[in-house]
């Protein structure tokens, strides 16, 4: 936590000295201020920093010494802001150019709302408050508020104006966005086609964003920059501006999973079957999926497990401990065949991104397709506020496999999840962290319907860098 205390030098008793700020934030940053303020050692408070209260001195000049003292710490804790490269010496300037812009040429100039968000991510960053993939989020809301600013004829405004109007008035900016863009091309023409909005954004999506701003503003009041954060004022709507609405989750019932496990198809369709059932067995989010290599996996006990720390909740700073999950036979099976066969040493013939025909998710569409998985599935249509029933290898994607695990898992009753991929006390899934890797292991096999195996680690050849890859001979 960041703090700032004012405190003196002590020397002779009858001079004044000058009140001095320490910053501090962490073991790593102290940052020192000499202020302009002068007080004599005897009428100094150190506990309170402030005029002792029974100094003699005149109410009206300690009520203003003392607010001055208040309004300094306000003004380093805004300059800092979580900027772990300041130094005393850059402080004093930044200070000295807040108090006197004259001096600088930059009268009455405010920093903006969104340099003073930027700002405050960059610190974030810096100081490990929030990771790389974190503060992608934040520049995107950030970039999406200047849009709205010089839309709206408001740009370079302080953060002092940002108030509940706005916070309304920008949550309506990011519904119909997507109108303006051909109203407002020069915004928008250093935007690719994938960024550049195409379509009302979802209550979710929104929320998020409001979400980001709102804990921006919580750490300006935490830092007394501003007196109250204005989402406070929101009252009864915030509930329903920030709040996030989700559809029930879409995954394969015990018996469809089973179909495509046992059931044949067509030369064109096994190469997505053996890839999407592998998924489903992991749980894992597409991202990671794709990274694994025969370096992923381990053995404990006989018992084979791939192990990897999660690239989203990693990179956010939410994550650092790695995921490890039993390989069952399922699984191995299919790794098994296509060992020797790929390049980079990969686990599995992966497809690429996207969902044209070439992409993983169409070709899971197609798999579900022929199988005749066609379970309609309510899918909420925000335009028409209703609900809209599609087969589900209509809406089918990677991320079915992810809930297809979770379900079967749960249906096994381990509270949300033994395979562990979720972060400590998530909102999604509470992560379950006392059950060592052989359970895991028999609950998977009871989920999946499997049989338990081990294999035989004397059997295990360790040539050079390949040592992974022999695992399983």
């Amino acid at each position: 936590m960041t703090t700032v205390k004012a405190f003196i030098r002590t020397g002779r008793k009858d001079k004044e000295v000058n009140v001095r700020f320490r910053l501090s934030d962490g073991r790593d940053v102290q940052l020192f201020h000499k202020s302009e303020f002068m007080v004599l050692p005897t009428l100094w408070d150190a506990k309170n920093e402030q005029y002792k209260a029974k100094s003699l001195v005149k109410l009206e000049e300690r009520t203003l010494f003392n607010a001055s003292i208040s309004e300094r710490k306000k003004i380093i804790l805004s300059l800092y802001g979580g900027d772990k490269s300041l130094t005393s010496d850059k402080l004093e300037k930044l200070i000295d150019e807040h108090l006197h812009p004259e001096k600088y040429d930059v009268t009455d100039q405010k920093e903006s709302i969104c340099e003073m968000f930027q700002r405050y991510v960059n610190g974030w960053l810096d100081t490990g408050v929030i990771g790389a993939g974190r503060k992608k989020h934040y520049d995107v809301v950030i970039r999406e508020l200047n849009r709205f600013f010089i839309i709206n004829g408001i740009d370079g405004e302080p953060v002092e104006v940002f108030n509940k109007d706005m916070i309304l008035k920008f949550r309506e900016f990011l519904r119909i966005e997507h109108t303006l863009v051909d109203k407002y091309p020069g915004l928008y023409v250093d935007m690719n086609n994938r960024n550049r909005p195409s379509k009302e954004r979802s209550q979710n999506t929104i929320a998020e964003k409001l979400l980001l701003i709102q804990a921006f503003m919580v750490e300006l009041e935490r830092n007394d920059i501003i007196p109250v954060s204005p989402f406070r004022k929101i009252g009864k709507e915030k509930e329903a501006i920030m709040k996030q609405q989700y559809d029930e989750p879409v995954f394969l019932t015990k018996a469809e999973f089973n179909a495509i496990l046992v059931k044949d198809c067509p030369d064109s369709l096994q190469r997505v079957k053996d890839i999407f059932i592998v998924q489903c067995c992991f749980g894992c989010r597409v991202g990671d999926f794709r990274r694994f290599t025969f370096d992923n996996i381990g053995i404990e006990e006989g018992i084979p497990y791939i192990h990897y720390l999660p690239q989203k909740t990693h990179k956010d700073g939410l994550i650092r401990t790695e995921i490890r999950t039993p390989i069952i036979r399922i699984a191995y099976d299919i790794i098994m065949k296509y060992k020797g066969e790929l390049s980079k040493n990969a686990l599995l013939p992966f497809y690429p991104d996207g969902n044209g025909e070439t992409g993983y998710n169409y070709q899971i569409q197609k798999l579900l397709e022929y199988y005749g998985i066609d379970r309609k599935i309510a899918i909420f249509n925000t335009s028409l506020s209703t609900n809209e029933y599609k087969p589900i290898y209509e809406i089918a994607s990677s991320k079915l496999a992810r809930k297809t695990h979770v379900d079967l898992m749960n249906k096994v009753q381990i509270d949300k999840y033994a395979a562990g991929l979720h972060a400590k006390n998530s909102s999604a899934v509470n992560r379950y962290t006392n059950m060592g890797l052989k359970e895991r292991f028999i609950l998977m096999c009871a989920a999946f319907g499997c049989n338990e195996y081990k294999i035989n680690e004397a059997n295990i050849k360790e040539i050079g860098n390949e040592r992974t890859r022999n695992l399983f001979d």
